[in-house]
């Protein structure tokens, strides 16, 4: 028991609602359009979006701690390999097995939605190994934001749609609403990117770590993040209309208000908060559904 809370606590739970969120959004949206879901595609695709997410944790755990990015006493969540929790060749296995994890349930998705999902799939794969663990990392460049965008907001809401509904009745409607309603989710997982980003910028920068805020400055960082919570009820409206999925503006604002007056590792909090917004939001797209 004591080795599974711990490896629970390795995946980072308090993340997984990045990716578990832009799926049910993606549910929702087509059993609106066509008043069935298949329940098994369903179960699949949650459980691929969330193994790779695990997977991008655990590489992101393991090549951070490897540059020395990760340190025992960090600011942010603590780190498994940084903390001694487990050793690097337990992290090493927990990688291998999430990978064939997502491979499996990836390969039965990819015969239900054909091409589409296949290369879905190994873009997927692709960004979880890249965010970290080249030389040329994602997160180090400072342009990981932008895929996490697309893939915990518009390509996991419109891929759950296109797996969701049978070839003849695919409905160029219902995918809109997909991609719109879905950049809202992916938008707040840039929203939690940026303030793990905001946090670590010391840290950051001293490992050369060139994240947005390490690039801009603390304060052109906050305008940014407001800018894209700005983003979030037009998106909502370019999705559902003037519906109830608009006011996702309520909660970001509040939470854009605390990031504002968060300091070291209050930031935690304004990181978990920023989950909250995401289950928020799902709750006012199923009232606008």
């Amino acid at each position: 028991m004591k080795q599974i809370l711990l490896w629970l606590r390795v995946i980072r739970p308090q993340t997984l609602f990045a990716s578990l969120c832009p799926v049910i959004v993606g549910l929702m949206v087509s059993y609106k359009f066509f008043g069935y879901l298949k329940p098994v595609t369903a179960v699949l695709t949650s459980l691929c979006a969330l193994s790779l997410q695990i997977l991008s944790n655990l590489i992101n755990d393991y090549y951070d701690f490897k540059r020395g990015t990760d340190k025992q006493g960090r600011l942010g969540f603590k780190r498994a390999l940084a903390e001694g929790w487990v050793s690097e060749h337990s992290m090493r296995m927990a990688c291998y097995i999430t990978l064939a994890v997502s491979l499996i349930s990836g390969t039965v998705l990819c015969f239900i939605g054909g091409w589409v999902i296949v290369a879905i799939g190994i873009t997927a794969i692709l960004f979880a190994w890249l965010y970290t663990a080249t030389p040329y990392s994602l997160s180090y460049l400072g342009i990981a934001d932008i895929f996490v965008f697309l893939y915990y907001g518009v390509i996991a809401s419109w891929g759950t749609v296109w797996l969701q509904n049978d070839e003849n009745v695919k409905s160029m409607d219902c995918q809109k609403v997909a991609v719109f309603a879905g950049a809202v989710c992916g938008l707040i997982s840039v929203c939690v990117l940026a303030i793990n980003n905001i946090r670590d910028i010391d840290d950051d920068r001293l490992a050369g770590k060139r994240t947005i805020p390490v690039r801009i400055g603390k304060h052109a960082a906050l305008c940014l993040l407001a800018f894209v919570i700005l983003l979030m009820p037009m998106f909502a409206w370019l999705a559902f209309g003037l519906n109830w999925a608009v006011a996702v503006i309520i909660p970001a604002v509040f939470l854009y208000n605390q990031v504002l007056k968060a300091e070291g590792k209050r930031y935690n909090l304004c990181f978990l908060m920023a989950s909250i917004v995401n289950l928020v939001y799902v709750g006012l797209v199923w009232l606008s559904c």
